[in-house]
Parts: C-alpha cells; sequence; structure tokens
C-alpha cells in the first residue's frame, strides 16, 4: 500500500466490513499511535451530548487522553452547553470547541468517530440510533433505555452498523466488583440458587412543581422531545426527571444498570433475562412524580437462580450478593465480603476463568474504537441489565406476575403487560 492510512480511513472502513461480515477486527494499537506521541489525524474525534450532570464527568475522562480530542459539545440548555465549551477550550488553550442546541447537527460533522452519550432515559434510543445510524461509536449512559422495546431497537442499530458501545456501567471496571464475579463463577461458592440485590429507594431532590413559563436559556420543547407534551415546572426537568416515569424509572432504573449488571455477570446471564417477575411498589400518588419510592421484585431464571431486587427494604443490603451451598460473596462500591472469609484469598487456575481487566471504562471505550473489540459492557449486556427493571416496573404497576420469554424477548399471553414493553413518541421523533 503506497499511501498511509489515517486512524479515521480505518474506522471507516473497517466499521463497514464489520457490518456486512458480522465479525470484529484487532488492530494492535501501536498500529494506531499511542498517547503522548499521537499525530492530529490519528486521535479519536469526540462529541459529547447532554452536559447537565454525568456529561461533564464523562467529557473530563475523555479530555485526560492523548489519544483523544473532543471537539463538539451538545446541550438543550445554553448554561450547560456554555460551561461545557469553557471547559474544554481551557484544556486545549484555545476557543475551537463547536457548540450544539440540537443533537442532529452534531452528528452531521464528519469528523466526529464517537459521541458520549448522557442524555435523559426518554431520549437515549432516538439519540444513540441516529448515531449508530451516522456511522460514531457510541459511550451511552445507563440504564440503556426508557424501555425494552427502544433496547432492543438500539440493540440491533448498533449490530447493523457496526458500532462499538460501550455503557456507563462503570462498576464492572473496578478490581473488586471483577474480583466477585471470578469467585462466583469459578464455582467456589457452588451452584448459585439465590441473588439478592439491594438498590436505593426514594428521591433525593427537591420539588417545586410551580407552573412558569421555561427560563431563556433552556429548549424545553427539545428537552421533552419524544415525551408527551407537559408544562414546565422545575421538578420536570435536569435531575428530577428520573422520578417521572414518562423520562425515567425511579431509583430502580437508576441502579439496575449498576448492580443488577454486576449480579448478571456473575451469574454468566449477560445475554439473557429472567423467565418469571413478579414484585411489589409503592408509587407516589401525590404530585407530578409518579416513581416507586420503596420496591421488591422476585425474578426467576432458567437456570434455576431466583433474584431478589429491592429498594427500601432492610433484609436486603446495598449491593450485589450471591448465595450458593457452600457460601455467598457480597460486593458494592464500599467493598466486597464472603463466608468463608477464605473465599477472598482464592486463587484461580489458568484453565479457570479469568475476566477482562479494564485500564478504565473510558479508557477502554478509547482502546476498543481502536481495536474494534467488544467493550465490557456492549449494548446487549446492558439491554439485558435494564431488562430486569423493565419488566419488574410492569409487573409491579399491573400488580401481577409477568411470564417472559427471554430468547423471544416476548410477555407471555398477556396483552396489557406487552403492550407496556414500548411507549408511543411524540411526533417528530421515531425509532
Amino acid at each position: 500500500m503506497g499511501k498511509s492510512i489515517t486512524r479515521r480511513m480505518f474506522l471507516k472502513n473497517t466499521a463497514a466490513a464489520v457490518g456486512v461480515a458480522g465479525f470484529q477486527y484487532f488492530v494492535p494499537s501501536s498500529a494506531l499511535g499511542k498517547a503522548g506521541s499521537v499525530s492530529p489525524s490519528n486521535r479519536i474525534v469526540v462529541g459529547c451530548i447532554g452536559l447537565g450532570w454525568q456529561g461533564p464527568g464523562n467529557m473530563n475522562s475523555f479530555l485526560s487522553y492523548d489519544d483523544c480530542h473532543v471537539a463538539a459539545v451538545c446541550d438543550v440548555d445554553i448554561n450547560h452547553l456554555d460551561k461545557a465549551k469553557n471547559t474544554v477550550n481551557k484544556k486545549y488553550g484555545n476557543q475551537d470547541c463547536a457548540t450544539y442546541n440540537d443533537f442532529r447537527e452534531l452528528l452531521a460533522r464528519k469528523d466526529i468517530d464517537a459521541v458520549s452519550l448522557a442524555v435523559p432515559d426518554h431520549w437515549h434510543s432516538v439519540i444513540a440510533i441516529d448515531a449508530a445510524r451516522n456511522g460514531r461509536d457510541i459511550y451511552g449512559e445507563k440504564p440503556l433505555s426508557h424501555t425494552l422495546a427502544e433496547g432492543r431497537a438500539m440493540c440491533r442499530a448498533v449490530k447493523q452498523f457496526g458500532r462499538i458501545w460501550q455503557t456507563g456501567s462503570w462498576q464492572r471496571s473496578q478490581e473488586h466488583f471483577r474480583r466477585a464475579c471470578e469467585i462466583v463463577l469459578n464455582g467456589r461458592i457452588g451452584k448459585v440458587h439465590t441473588v439478592e440485590v439491594g438498590l436505593p429507594s426514594g428521591f433525593y431532590t427537591k420539588k417545586d412543581e410551580t407552573l412558569k413559563n421555561p427560563p431563556p436559556e433552556l429548549g424545553y420543547d427539545r428537552w421533552l422531545g419524544p415525551a408527551p407534551w407537559a408544562p414546565y415546572c422545575e421538578a420536570r426537568v435536569h435531575v428530577n426527571w428520573r422520578w417521572h416515569l414518562d423520562y425515567g424509572g425511579g431509583q430502580l432504573m437508576d441502579w439496575v444498570g449498576h448492580h443488577v449488571d454486576i449480579a448478571h455477570w456473575g451469574m454468566g446471564c449477560d445475554y439473557t433475562g429472567p423467565v418469571e417477575i413478579e414484585g411489589r411498589g409503592e408509587y407516589a400518588r401525590d404530585g407530578l412524580w409518579n416513581a416507586a419510592t420503596k420496591y421488591r421484585l422476585h425474578a426467576k431464571y432458567a437456570n434455576g437462580i431466583d433474584m431478589i431486587v429491592a429498594g427500601g427494604h432492610g433484609d436486603i443490603r446495598s449491593g450485589t450478593k450471591w448465595i450458593g451451598p457452600d457460601g455467598w460473596v457480597w460486593v458494592d462500591r464500599g467493598g466486597i465480603e464472603a463466608e468463608p472469609k477464605s473465599l477472598l484469598q482464592e486463587k484461580f487456575g489458568p484453565s479457570e476463568i479469568h475476566l477482562y481487566r479494564s485500564p478504565g471504562h473510558q479508557r477502554e471505550f478509547l482502546d476498543c474504537v481502536k481495536s474494534r473489540a467488544t467493550t465490557l459492557t456492549p449494548c446487549e449486556v446492558a439491554h439485558r441489565s435494564a431488562s430486569v427493571g423493565h419488566l419488574g416496573q410492569i409487573a409491579m404497576l399491573l400488580d401481577r406476575k409477568i411470564r417472559f420469554n427471554p430468547e423471544t424477548e416476548q410477555i407471555i399471553n398477556d396483552e396489557t403487560a406487552t403492550a407496556m414493553l414500548s411507549n408511543s413518541m411524540r411526533a417528530p421523533w421515531r425509532l
């Protein structure tokens, strides 16, 4: 080959091949440049969409890598947008960061290789699918989707267009979570029969339901997007959106992408879901917020494992606990415990399971954009973690057991529950 190939040319060509052939390319990092000595043409160019809460943290992580260049930011709130732009420009010592209020304009740029998405749940699928269709690799926040049907559509798009996806379920990149899963997967507690997942409960923001005109810096109609039109109040937007089922799913959906995700990792259930699920939730009845403040789900898997997911119940400890005939392992952000305690000192032989050691969640995403290898939390894995919350929410709202086929992703013999697998979208938005 007589001409040099830039990283962008490589990504474009290999992504097309992946979409057609259905396999992955693995390329040594030396072929694409190393951090600290990376030419501009071989940097991964990133656009950041959604910069209110989680978005700035993700953006700052990408800014810290020499082989990554944040070129554009997008938000419907001008205050968020200006703050992000100033952060990027200060990092690079120039005024080059482009700003957008409409994600479609950012995605139309030919120089963007990947996007970081940190928008409210009800926006996840529309933006992610458009990003995949435009040939962008995606770092997307958890939970993967607002409904189960949207999650499946996202997975199809990522596969169809050969994109790399990393979900912000960063616990998989932490040493003690990986260690806990290795102990369980290597059979040190015997065959797992029960998994307990403890999640937060209640609401943690202040509610101001005073109806007023939207502030001039917020593009409110665009913020609503595919959700039903509703009058503006502070209790509806920004961090508060997660307490309303039109936009989020309460603490349940906020956290399934963390602790249920880890539960599935240790169960070996990354690519499946429950066959039955039932539960009870205490839903807020007064005022705007209508998500569950306290909840308990009971899910059964085809391999015989029972999973209990609870928030606001003192008998279920925060984090993930796998229980078998020979002991248990518990892990949370605060640490790892086991019974017997000697399990924590276990060594694993060369023929046993050794889970991938992540260099860091955003760092790993960038590495996979280069190599085209699968990330620790690809779209399908995140979809299966979120499915427990989606199905549990339906079971709680209907107050009855849901039977589910995880292969076809169909609810069995329940038309009402089946209709709740998806939401209608306000025009002109659609999947």
